[in-house]
């Protein structure tokens, strides 16, 4: 199929979807999606009604039925693009990143559907973030449709239409949740143009970046947002602001390059002053609002951007009283790039405490002091050091870096009687 007839088509697709819509509101308003498959019917429960903890007892056992996952997302990718061709040009022309994404999604959305209130507003937050994609509806359709026909052939004679609708269901009530949370942010841009207005290489596979926007972006600090390179198109990765909001619509990114040929690769290798980048609207929680409790902020790696925004939230705005206990691991003090700016405000602000952790030096405070002994290593010795320094059982936590590091500090200050509900940190989540 060439590329005009394809994109006739697709044009078609939309307009003829949007017409039907407008039909059934005028006729009779009613949700947009189809009635549920056959099945067993949800009981009342949860957000809309849906009782996700049914399902996803049903989803749970005949999951062997279904997985690996990254063979029923293979499957689907090829049923969609094979129906659909003209919805392939809305993905990057490398798969892999997408696919482990979606299946990231898969095990997120199952392990939290007994908690359907509390996901609903994380889909919300995704549906908000899809427009700078050029989502619509009517791509979901296509995607449960593919969905479908990828369960029937990994669970083949062993399919029966009680698995199929609990899948259905699950995914329904994913995209219900995910069209409201884009209908509520239709006021503001999908997307934002920024403008490279510095870049600086701290390591061979590091880089700071400041951009400016032509119109605020309206995030908090500790927030993160998406990046498209103009090398990369339809190629968005995740990365936290470096900064606290400024008046003159400038940010930092933090980026390490992950690997040759990606969005980290382009932005550290092939970028600069002048270039300009496309931002996906701001996402995250992990700083909680109007919170005196002390805190204690842990940070591996670029996982120091975020942080590092948070302390200078609150140069300006701290509650009075409130201390602040910042820890900053790697794996050497050539690894610690940003610690120059660090440690002078460390030792300007009395409330602020700085604590690097690094293998071949050990802990040292820097601020208001209280040296911590021991050693790090790779592979989560840094929640051991945060472990030993203090009783933080009465603070409030943030925790930023990878993801092993952050199971690691969570699983450690949990033990250590901090409540789960007070230790934050950020999900990572693919899209459909």
């Amino acid at each position: 199929m060439d590329t005009t007839s394809t994109t006739a088509e697709y044009d078609r697709l939309i307009a003829r979807h949007h017409a039907m819509r407008l039909r059934r509101q005028i006729l009779a308003p009613a949700p947009s999606f189809p009635a549920a498959p056959e099945g067993p019917p949800s009981p009342p429960g949860g957000a809309d009604g849906y009782d996700g903890a049914a399902d996803r007892r049903l989803i749970l056992r005949d999951l062997a039925l279904v997985t690996p996952f990254d063979e029923l997302i293979d499957h689907l990718y090829a049923c969609m693009f094979r129906r659909r061709p003209f919805l392939r040009a809305l993905f990057p022309e490398s798969m892999e990143f997408q696919q482990a994404h979606l299946e990231r999604m898969f095990e997120y959305l199952i392990e939290r559907l007994d908690r359907p209130d509390e996901l609903a507003e994380t889909l919300a937050r995704l549906g908000r973030d899809h427009r700078k994609l050029g989502v619509r509806p009517v791509h979901y359709e296509a995607f449960e449709e593919a969905l479908r026909e990828a369960i029937r052939h990994r669970a083949d004679s062993r399919w029966h239409a009680g698995l199929e609708a609990a899948w259905v269901r699950m995914l329904r009530f994913a995209v219900r949740s995910m069209v409201a949370g884009a209908e509520a942010a239709l006021c503001e841009p999908p997307y934002w143009h920024a403008t490279v207005v510095g870049h600086e290489r701290r390591r061979h596979d590091l880089a700071v970046l400041r951009v400016r926007t032509g119109e605020p972006y309206p995030y908090r600090a500790g927030q993160y947002g998406t990046v498209e390179h103009p090398a990369l198109p339809h190629t968005w990765r995740q990365y936290s602001m470096g900064c606290a909001p400024r008046a003159d619509n400038e940010l930092e990114f933090h980026v390490r390059r992950t690997g040759p040929g990606g969005v980290s690769a382009a932005l550290v290798g092939s970028t600069a002053v002048g270039d300009h980048l496309r931002l996906g609207p701001p996402r995250g929680t992990l700083m909680p609002e109007d919170d005196t409790r002390d805190l204690l902020l842990v940070a591996g790696g670029t996982g120091l951007a975020p942080m590092k925004a948070i302390v200078e939230r609150l140069v300006e705005h701290r509650p009075r009283g409130q201390r602040v206990h910042l820890f900053v691991g790697a794996r050497n003090r050539d690894e610690l790039y940003d610690w120059p700016a660090l440690a002078e405000l460390g030792l300007r602000k009395p409330w602020l405490e700085l604590v690097p952790v690094t293998e071949d030096a050990g802990a040292e405070g820097v601020g208001a002091g209280n040296p911590v002994g021991g050693p790090y290593a790779p592979g989560g010795r840094l929640a051991e050091a945060v472990g030993r320094a203090a009783d933080w059982s009465e603070h409030r936590a943030c925790v930023s870096g990878p993801a092993g590091l952050v199971d690691e500090v969570r699983t450690r200050l949990a033990a250590a009687g901090l409540p789960a509900a007070r230790i934050h940190h950020d999900p990572v989540l693919g899209r459909f």
